[in-house]
């Protein structure tokens, strides 16, 4: 046992099985998120239970099983009088939906009092656009105010689709265009105004601009209208569980599915459709449902943004220390210091942005350019430019080691031949020590981009929002709207997760979430990863 001990092998077992547990941890913990992630997307059966209470009561309930637990007897009320004497009663998760019937969309329904349970073919789920869901059978469908049959649901549907597209890109592109260029000609007036520079050529100019931006609003307007009541007009009469009539209009409408008649296929081709509507759609009903195009557009841009700025940075203060600072105490100090910066709690850093970026330069910056847009700022409030600068604070060290590391991994060999031979030391830093040590330049960058789209305790001080109206990147000038909040992953699902009224629903949609965003994360790494893997394949024969 000894020697055994002694060659070396023990410690060789303790390294496999640590790295084993971790890979077995990180496994089972990508299978809990996937498994209760994307089980959100699959189109479950629809049930209806037959209810019966001890007094011989009757109630009939639909909805979606989402859970299932068993509970002692002894928490329930004894008037109950369930029958059987086990220790523990098993109880169902229901989601019944139907807000404007009742005030929960979840509801518990235990097993000893279901008298019956089924799954009708003829349940259709509703997917509404506010309201939440809803769950009952389909008593009469009208077009233009006409009852129509059934037969017509998905010509209707294709219809609402169409209308609902056309309000959108009035809403949100056209009449959005308006407003932005009637608020540029407001500012601008405004501008001409500190400066004494608004003459009576140039206000009737402005007053013409904005005359013409009013006159094509009111006829965009009045499209909007007509669209919103031709669509009005579609309506759908529901029976509800309890054998309420509800009449839904089909502007509120998304999808009309019926769980029960869909075979694998079918439910392969909902399953595929509702991710598409995830990633691609806006969120609805205060981020509980709906997609989160929004927020992975918002987590990609800042990090990107990110990326662009920590990297020469982080290059250059590394190129500095390693070639160029003395080997002397301040270089030391220097050095401690970028580690130590490594370990700052990350709300340390959020707050100095808040203080230092959005306060101090953002407001000077407003001082100075835009005097004309206050007291509302413009730059001295939090965005997604003061947000990557923070981050790219944060992670700073990461690539300032890594490629430091990389530039002490070169022999001196190489640098003095290269001096040798004439070149300068810039020449030398740029065509051969640049080169060799970008891939652990890449490393650092890979690392940055892991701890930046993960992070979310500094952006909820300078930039993060629950719901942003806006996307930073529009067809408006300058484009690229660097002072506007965004919506970001990871606070998506500290939101839903621990701020919705409505915990239930949003559980599924955490899990989806963070698969989402663990999913892009790797997407960033891998992307990276690849970069530097062709820049160690293009410089090897350097090193040799």
């Amino acid at each position: 046992m000894k020697t055994w001990f002694k060659s070396g092998s023990p410690w060789i077992w303790m390294s496999a099985g640590g790295v084993s547990l971790s890979l077995i941890s990180v496994i089972g913990l990508l299978w809990l998120i996937a498994a209760n992630g994307l089980s959100y997307f699959w189109p479950s059966d629809i049930h209806q239970f037959e209810l019966q209470d001890s007094q011989g009561n009757k109630q009939t309930v639909i909805g979606e099983i989402y859970d299932r637990e068993k509970i002692p007897r002894t928490q329930l009320s004894a008037q109950l009088n369930l029958p059987g004497d086990s220790e523990t009663i098993e109880r169902l998760l229901v989601k019944t939906g139907n807000r404007e019937l009742v005030s929960l969309d979840f509801r518990w329904i235990l097993v000893p009092q279901i008298a019956a349970q089924s799954t009708p073919e003829d349940i259709a789920v509703i997917e509404r656009r506010t309201n939440g869901n809803f769950y009952g059978r389909i008593k009469a469908l009208y077009l233009d105010g006409e009852e129509v049959g059934q037969e017509r649901l998905d010509e209707l549907l294709d219809r609402v689709d169409q209308f609902q597209a056309q309000i959108s890109d009035l809403q949100k592109v056209d009449i959005g265009a308006i407003n932005y260029n009637l608020e540029r000609l407001r500012l601008k007036q405004r501008k001409l105004e500190l400066n004494n520079k608004l003459t009576p050529a140039a206000q009737a100019e402005i007053d013409t601009e904005i005359a013409s931006l009013n006159a094509e609003y009111q006829t965009l307007e009045a499209n909007l209208n007509k669209l919103r009541e031709e669509v009005s007009r579609d309506k759908l009469v529901m029976v509800a569980m309890g054998g309420e009539e509800v009449t839904i209009g089909f502007e509120k409408i998304l999808n009309i599915r019926f769980h029960n008649e869909y075979g694998v296929f079918s439910k392969i081709g909902v399953f595929m459709s509702q991710i598409g509507g995830f990633i691609f759609d806006d969120p609805r009903e205060a981020n509980t449902e709906g997609g989160v195009f929004p927020a992975i557009f918002g987590t990609v841009l800042m990090v990107l943004l990110m990326t662009v700025i920590v990297s020469p940075f982080g290059v250059v203060a590394a190129i500095y220390l390693h070639e160029y600072a003395g080997n002397n105490a301040v270089t030391k100090l220097i050095r401690i210091a970028v580690i130590n910066l490594a370990g700052v709690p990350s709300i340390v850093y959020g707050v100095f942005g808040l203080g230092f970026f959005v306060y101090m330069v953002g407001g000077s910056l407003d001082q100075l350019f835009y005097p004309e847009n206050l007291p509302s700022p413009t730059f001295g409030t939090p965005g997604v430019m003061w947000s990557a600068i923070t981050l790219a604070i944060l992670t700073l060290p990461v690539v300032i080691v890594s490629t430091e590391e990389g530039l002490s991994r070169i022999p001196s060999a190489m640098r003095h031949g290269s001096l040798a031979l004439g070149a300068t030391k810039a020449e030398t830093l740029w065509r051969i020590i640049l080169p060799i040590a970008s891939p652990a330049i890449m490393t650092g960058i890979i690392l940055a981009i892991a701890r930046a789209a993960g992070e979310v305790a500094p952006l909820m001080l300078v930039g993060v929002v629950k719901m942003a109206p806006n996307l930073p990147l529009d067809g408006n000038f300058p484009f690229l709207h660097l002072d506007r909040k965004f919506m970001h992953l990871g606070f998506h699902i500290y939101d839903v997760g621990f701020q919705s009224p409505n915990v239930e629903a949003a559980r599924p949609l955490v899990y989806a979430t963070a698969l989402l965003l663990v999913t892009i994360i790797v997407a960033l790494n891998m992307t990276a990863v690849s970069i530097r893997n062709k820049l160690r394949e293009k410089y090897r024969m350097l090193e040799h």
